[in-house]
C-alpha cells in the first residue's frame, strides 16, 4: 500500500506550484499555438509523471500504470464518443443530407445569432442532458460550421454554450457521482445546484451572443434571447426542485448574416461562404432531421438506467489494475479516515453513449444509402481524420488519472481549503478547476465533492450548499478543458489551433466562474434562506 502525500516539500505554497506543474505546463503549451495539442498533451503527461514519481514519492510502477488506465479511458468512453459522432456527421454531408438541414435551419432564421441561440444553445442542451461527456460540443460545432460560422466562432461560442445544463449533463450523471462521494441526498443537491444555475441559464444565452456579435448586437435581438433563457431556466428551476413558439413570430429588425466573431477573428478567412437558402420540401428537411432524430431516440434510450441495468450483467468486462487497483490510500485531511483508491477498467461496451451513436450512426447510414462496406470505408476515413484528436483526449485523461490517484489533484483542493471566510468562492472555482482538469463535471465532483463536506462542515458552512457548488461551478469549467477544446478543434475541422480556442473562452469561462462564486457568497452568507435542508 502507498498512501498519497499532499505536502511532500513540507511547504504549502511549494507544494502547491509543484502541483500546478501539469496543468500550467498544458495550458502554456496549447495557448501558445506553437505546439500542436496532442504534442502538449504529451509533453504534460511526462511532467505529470515526473512531478508524481520525484516529488510526490509515488511509485514509478503505480504512475505508470495510472498512466495508462487514464489513457484507455480516455478512449473509452470520451474519444468513443467523438469519433462515432464525427462519423455520424460525415455521413451526412457526403450525402448532401447536411446541406439540406443547414437549409432547413437557415429557412426558420438567416440572423446568425438566433442561429446560435437555436444550435449552440438549445440543441446542444438536449445533448448534454441526452449523452453529455463531448457530444454537445461535437455536434453542435458541425452544425455551425456547415453554416458557415468561421471555425473561432463555430468552436468557442459552442463551447460558452455547453455550460449551464453541465451539471444535470447525462441524465444526472454529475449529481449522482456527487451524492455517491459526499452520501449527501442526490434529491437536495440537485434541487441546490437548481437554486445557482437558472440565474446562469438566464444569462448564458445573453453573454452568448454579446461574445458573438457584442452588446449593440445582443441588445437588438433581446426578446429573443429573454425567451431562450426563460424558458430553460423555469423548467430548470421546478423540475430540480419540487418550447418555444414565439421565435418564429418576432423577429429582429436588422438581420446579422456576418458568420465570424464582432472582434477580431483569425479564422473567418477560412470559413465556408455562406451559401444561397435553397427552399426544401418537407419530405426532404424531415429525411434531413432524420439521422438527429434517430441519434436523439437511441440516445434517450441508452441513457436510462433502465437500459444500462439491462445490459451492463453481460455486456461488461471489469479489469482491475495489478498493483494499482486498492493499493493506493486517500488519507486525512482529504478523508476522514485512509480509504483505498479503486483502479478498475471497466469495459461497458454496448452501453457506452459512444456505441449508442455508432448505432444511430449505421441505422442512419443505411437509410441514406450507403452499403456496409460504404460504411467502413467512410469508417476508415473518419479514423483518420480524428486519430491526433483520439491521441491527444486519451493524453488528457491521464493526466486526469494520475493527478487523482497521486494525490496532486487534492494538494491543489487543498490551497483552495485554506482560504477561510472565503472558502464558498473559492470553493466554487476548486470546482472550475475540477472541470478543467479532468474535462467532466461528474469526474470533479468526484474529485472534490468529499473535500468541499469535509471543508464547509469544519467553517460552519451548509455541506449541501458547497457541495452544489462544486458542480455549478465546475460546468464554467467545461469550456476550458483541454479534451473539449479537441473536441470543438476536431468536429470545426481547425485541429491545430486549439490555442486560439482556449485564448478566445478562457477570460468568458474564469469570469462566469467568478459570478458562480458571488452567488454562493451570498446564498452562504446573506441568502441564506435559498439553501436546501
Amino acid at each position: 500500500m502507498w498512501n498519497q502525500v499532499y505536502n511532500p516539500l513540507n511547504s504549502s505554497a511549494l507544494s502547491t506550484i509543484a502541483a500546478a506543474l501539469p496543468v500550467v505546463t498544458l495550458l502554456v503549451l496549447i495557448a501558445s499555438n506553437k505546439v500542436k495539442a496532442h504534442i502538449a498533451a504529451i509533453v504534460a503527461l511526462i511532467v505529470a509523471n515526473l512531478v508524481a514519481i520525484f516529488i510526490f514519492t509515488m511509485p514509478a510502477d503505480m504512475s505508470l500504470r495510472a498512466t495508462v488506465l487514464g489513457a484507455v479511458t480516455g478512449f473509452f468512453p470520451i474519444g468513443w464518443i467523438v469519433l462515432n459522432v464525427i462519423f455520424l456527421y460525415r455521413l451526412t454531408v457526403e450525402k448532401g443530407v447536411f446541406e439540406t438541414l443547414q437549409n432547413t435551419i437557415g429557412g426558420v432564421t438567416q440572423d446568425r445569432r438566433l442561429q446560435l441561440l437555436l444550435i449552440a444553445f438549445s440543441f446542444g442542451a438536449f445533448f448534454e442532458g441526452a449523452s453529455g461527456f463531448g457530444t454537445p460540443v461535437a455536434v453542435t460545432g458541425a452544425i455551425l460550421i456547415g453554416l458557415g460560422f468561421s471555425p473561432l466562432a463555430a468552436s468557442g461560442l459552442s463551447l460558452i454554450a455547453n455550460t449551464a445544463p453541465v451539471a444535470y449533463g447525462a441524465l444526472g450523471t454529475p449529481i449522482a457521482g456527487l451524492s455517491s462521494v459526499t452520501g449527501i441526498d442526490p434529491f437536495l443537491l440537485g434541487a441546490m445546484v437548481g437554486r445557482q444555475l437558472p440565474f446562469f441559464s438566464l444569462i448564458v444565452p445573453f453573454w452568448l451572443i454579446w461574445a458573438f456579435a457584442g452588446y449593440r448586437g445582443m441588445l437588438a435581438i433581446w426578446p429573443a434571447i429573454l425567451v431562450t433563457g426563460v424558458s430553460f431556466a423555469i423548467p430548470q428551476f421546478l423540475i430540480s426542485n419540487f418550447i418555444n413558439p414565439w421565435m418564429k413570430v418576432w423577429q429582429p429588425k436588422e438581420l446579422w448574416l456576418s458568420p465570424a466573431l464582432r472582434g477580431k477573428d483569425e479564422s473567418a478567412a477560412t470559413a465556408q461562404a455562406p451559401k444561397p437558402i435553397k427552399p426544401v420540401a418537407s419530405g426532404e428537411m424531415w429525411f434531413a432531421l432524420l439521422p438527429w432524430i434517430i441519434v436523439c431516440a437511441v440516445l434517450l434510450i441508452w441513457g436510462t438506467n433502465a437500459f444500462k441495468g439491462a445490459v451492463n450483467p453481460w455486456a461488461t468486462w471489469n479489469y482491475a489494475v495489478p498493483d494499482l487497483h486498492n493499493m493506493i490510500n486517500k488519507v486525512a485531511p482529504i478523508v476522514a479516515k485512509p480509504t483505498p483508491e479503486g483502479a478498475v477498467f471497466s469495459f461497458t461496451w454496448l452501453s457506452y453513449t459512444g456505441s449508442g451513436m455508432l448505432i444511430a450512426a449505421i441505422i442512419s447510414g443505411f437509410l441514406m444509402g450507403y452499403s456496409p462496406v460504404g460504411l467502413v470505408t467512410a469508417y476508415g476515413r473518419t479514423l483518420k481524420i480524428c486519430a491526433y484528436s483520439l491521441i491527444t483526449i486519451s493524453a488528457m485523461l491521464a493526466i486526469g488519472t494520475l493527478t487523482r490517484l497521486s494525490g496532486i489533484d487534492a494538494t491543489l483542493g487543498l490551497a483552495f481549503a485554506a482560504t477561510g471566510v472565503l472558502y464558498p468562492f473559492f470553493g466554487t472555482l476548486l470546482g472550475w478547476l475540477g472541470v478543467a482538469l479532468t474535462g467532466s463535471d461528474t469526474a470533479s465532483n468526484i474529485l472534490f465533492g468529499n473535500l468541499q463536506k469535509i471543508t464547509s462542515s469544519q467553517l460552519g458552512i451548509s455541506p449541501i450548499l458547497m457541495s452544489a457548488a462544486n458542480s455549478s461551478g465546475g460546468v464554467m469549467g467545461k469550456m476550458i478543458d483541454a479534451q473539449s477544446i479537441v473536441v470543438a478543434s476536431t468536429a470545426t475541422n481547425w485541429f491545430g489551433h486549439e490555442g486560439s480556442i482556449l485564448r478566445f473562452v478562457f477570460l468568458h469561462s474564469i469570469s462566469l466562474a467568478c459570478l458562480v462564486g458571488v452567488l454562493v457568497m451570498l446564498q452562504a452568507y446573506v441568502f441564506t434562506g435559498m439553501i436546501v435542508h
